[in-house]
């Protein structure tokens, strides 16, 4: 929950110009704080500004970058103003989460930190075909000082223009790759067992691999928005289990 108190955690968020929360990552750390029912506040950082706030606050890079060797400074990040500590990567965060706040919800529950990084990986390899579709949205939804940063490195990253790696609506390579966006959440979705909500067989109450998956999920009806006929197509994959899932997080949000 949010809250203006000085001596509350602080969450650093990537704003936009008219979306609210709008990062797959930091939604993960939005949920797992709402979850736990932990007081924080949100300081909205553009990104040109993360490497410098997150250095200032001693807050070490949680990976580096393509030549493997630079550090690169990413959110969501973390800071407790009375201990004057701070963590970066989401699943870090959730496990440090766990530690300092012991009688809330666990997030990562005792002996699933392996599952944890492996759900991690196989979930980020089965879902290429929905960057083509997200990350030029965000590119045009961002602030001015974040939209030329974002641009640059996505632009390098992916070698085109953001207008050129959006498939255009109405054409065969958009249903291609629409389709392909369905397969691969379909994977995910059938690590689920068939009656089960969240991820843990038999549980009743989500874990730190629900908000994983419920963060790319809420990115695109974010981005496409709750009416669009994108947000109805995932919704409704798969039996409805990833609309399914974003309901049970709602409490969360």
């Amino acid at each position: 929950m949010s809250n203006d108190s000085d001596n509350v955690l602080i969450f650093y968020d990537i704003p936009s110009r008219d979306l609210g929360p709008w990062s797959p990552n930091t939604w993960k750390t939005r949920y797992a704080l709402n979850f736990k029912n932990i007081p924080y506040k949100t300081i909205w950082v553009e990104y040109p500004d993360i490497e410098p706030t997150l250095k200032q606050l001693n807050i070490a890079p949680c990976m580096t970058k393509a030549d493997g060797v630079t550090p690169h400074y990413t959110l969501p990040a973390i800071y407790d103003p009375v201990r004057k500590e701070g963590v970066t990567d989401s699943l870090a965060i959730a496990v440090w989460l766990d530690e300092r706040y012991p009688e809330a919800p666990k997030l990562v529950p005792e002996g699933t930190l392996t599952f944890h990084k492996a759900f991690l990986s196989a979930f980020s390899s089965n879902i290429e075909a929905m960057l083509q579709f997200t990350i030029p949205k965000v590119t045009w939804a961002l602030n001015e000082r974040s939209e030329g940063y974002f641009r640059k490195t996505r632009e390098e990253r992916f070698g085109m223009k953001m207008e050129e790696l959006y498939p255009e609506p109405g054409t065969e390579k958009r249903k291609g790759e629409w389709k392909k966006l369905e397969e691969g959440l379909g994977k995910v979705a059938g690590w689920y067992g068939k009656d089960n909500t969240f991820v843990m067989e038999g549980e009743d109450s989500a874990c730190f691999a629900d908000f994983m998956l419920g963060g790319f999920i809420i990115w695109i009806r974010i981005l496409f928005g709750k009416n669009s006929e994108e947000w109805k197509d995932v919704a409704s994959w798969h039996g409805g289990r990833l609309g399914r899932l974003i309901k049970a997080l709602e409490k969360y949000e």
